[in-house]
């Protein structure tokens, strides 16, 4: 069941609007119609700064920044919390997560898509991660990611760099074709992410994962327009500096083209 279906539909208002909710503007259409940028609906279920709940869809251009906030955890991750594991399509904004520091902290928003990872000409494999990969029970079983997910692990190369500094690290930097593999479904697959009311590492199945957060330099390279219907998809942002410090250092990317490092 879908954050929409579970927690039910709410009426968009205006601030929302105003804020980049809800339908897009005729500019946006315009400017996403002359980037001729494939589209993807994106469901959202967040607390507004007074503590209200929104719950709603968005459309979008199909770009990392966009898609790097909806596609962590795949239907079905259980997500440790106070009072047990809770699938992460289960959450809703308001409820504690633990953290790895061991103090829980709020759920703020939570963001869902589907993807077709076997999509022709827009192939995105899921990672899929055996179990007692990172160490024994680490994870428990297996479990399979999105292309948004990073997890505290500093990767082999960066070891003797790093120290006894961990480091968020894609989970694609550790596809080995033995513990981390990559899975491509030809159906649609739900995928999630949440934001907390501070940068966090949870636990899902004993591996550390990162919440969302955008990074210092996720807008640094998109238009106004496009970095404003980012952040109006978050109630409680106005700036990316409002997403806070990171709590871990990220390990460098890859990809030269990666938008959220």
């Amino acid at each position: 069941m879908t954050l929409t279906a579970a927690m039910g539909q709410s009426p968009t208002s205006s601030a929302d609007r105003l804020r980049g909710f809800g339908p897009a503007t005729s500019a946006s259409r315009d400017l996403d119609a002359r980037a001729q940028i494939p589209m993807r609906s994106f469901e959202i279920a967040a607390l507004r700064a007074d503590g209200s709940l929104y719950i709603g869809q968005d459309k979008a251009p199909a770009i990392p920044l966009f898609e790097n906030a909806f596609s962590a955890f795949a239907r079905g991750t259980l997500i440790a919390t106070p009072s047990g594991d809770v699938a992460v399509e289960d959450l809703q904004p308001g409820e504690m997560i633990n953290t790895t520091t061991g103090e829980p902290a709020k759920l703020i928003w939570i963001g869902s898509s589907n993807f077709i990872p076997a999509d022709a000409g827009r192939r995105m494999p899921l990672i899929r991660v055996m179990s007692d990969t990172f160490g024994q029970s680490r994870p428990g079983t297996y479990l399979t990611f999105g292309p948004g997910a990073r997890i505290l692990h500093t990767p082999h190369h960066l070891r003797s760099e790093a120290g006894e500094t961990r480091m968020l690290t894609p989970v694609r930097e550790f596809v080995d074709g033995v513990n981390v593999i990559e899975v491509v479904p030809p159906t649609p697959v739900r995928l999630f992410h949440i934001c907390l009311e501070r940068h966090a590492a949870i636990i899902t199945s004993g591996v550390e994962v990162e919440t969302f957060h955008p990074g210092a330099n996720a807008t640094r390279n998109v238009s106004h327009s496009l970095r404003d219907r980012f952040l109006g998809m978050f109630p409680q942002i106005s700036h990316v500096s409002d997403f806070g410090p990171l709590a871990h250092p990220r390990a460098p990317e890859m990809d030269p083209e990666s938008q959220t490092s």
